[in-house]
């Protein structure tokens, strides 16, 4: 197919693009700028969210489009989720009436809000950040414009995603910088939270098939479907890297509204890799 990646550049873009080519998909990169995409694709110039309706004639008329640019993904509260929100949503209508059949969103946990134990499809959202609720708007608005056109939607709900961490921002992020800076102990919580953790690889292979294939649409958890504790996951981490600091364990209480286990339910996603 050929396959449109916004968003091509970002952390998870990157991976996503270099998947897709592997699998022998041709790949439209779009993005501010070229640094890190795969230079097998093409990569395109173009304001996407300039309003032109014309967009899918602009972007090479492709069969499927994975949107994955959002600015500010990892500031929860930032205004621009809101801001930018009919951005967004403008954009995704004019390539379904251009005339895409594939198009894939990036979802989020956040989404769902605080939630305890498995995450499904049919999970109700009450998201607690700007962050979920713009995506949350995204999603509904999206699945009500498309459902009587001939286009399939695929939601894909990410959860904790790790790997390449000195571009994610994460706590695996801020332990490499710590132990770089030369820190014996890192200040943790108790850790005992369970969460659902998956290599930005992995997230990226999963995305590429979801986005490529007929047989399902709707929302689809991209994820481990295991739920494994922050402390397990870390201390895991720590050895896989080499480092030479421990987790202060204690030095910050665990927040009252984080959930004590939630995770994905991964038996569709898991259909489609299998096939």
């Amino acid at each position: 197919m050929k396959v449109l990646v916004t968003g091509a550049a970002g952390y998870i873009g990157r991976h996503v693009v270099k998947e897709l080519l592997d699998l022998g998909h041709e790949v439209v990169a779009v993005d501010f700028v070229t640094t890190g995409i795969d230079e097998r694709a093409e990569f395109l110039s173009i304001d996407i969210f300039s309003g032109d309706t014309d967009i899918f004639q602009k972007t090479g008329c492709p069969d499927a489009c994975i949107h994955l640019a959002w600015r500010d993904g990892f500031v929860h509260n930032s205004h621009a989720h809101m801001g930018n929100l009919s951005s967004h949503y403008q954009f995704l209508c004019d390539m379904i009436d251009g005339g895409c059949l594939r198009i894939a969103v990036m979802g989020t946990m956040h989404e769902i809000g605080f939630w305890e134990g498995v995450i499904n499809e049919n999970t109700p959202c009450n998201p607690l950040s700007q962050y979920g609720v713009a995506k949350n708007a995204l999603r509904q608005s999206l699945l009500l414009y498309a459902k009587d056109k001939e286009v399939n939607i695929y939601w894909l709900r990410a959860y904790y995603i790790l790997g390449d961490d000195l571009k994610n921002h994460s706590i695996f992020t801020k332990i490499l910088q710590a132990a770089q800076e030369g820190k014996e102990d890192f200040p943790f919580t108790t850790g005992q939270n369970k969460y659902d953790f998956i290599e930005v690889e992995e997230l990226a292979k999963q995305i590429a098939m979801a986005s490529t294939q007929d047989q399902y649409t709707g929302i689809i958890n991209v994820c481990s479907g295991m739920p494994v504790s922050l402390a397990d996951r870390v201390e895991q981490f720590i050895r896989e890297k080499n480092l030479n600091i421990r987790l202060s364990y204690g030095a910050f209480p665990d927040r009252a509204y984080d959930s004590k286990i939630v995770y994905g339910d991964n038996q569709i996603i898991n259909r489609i890799m299998n096939n």
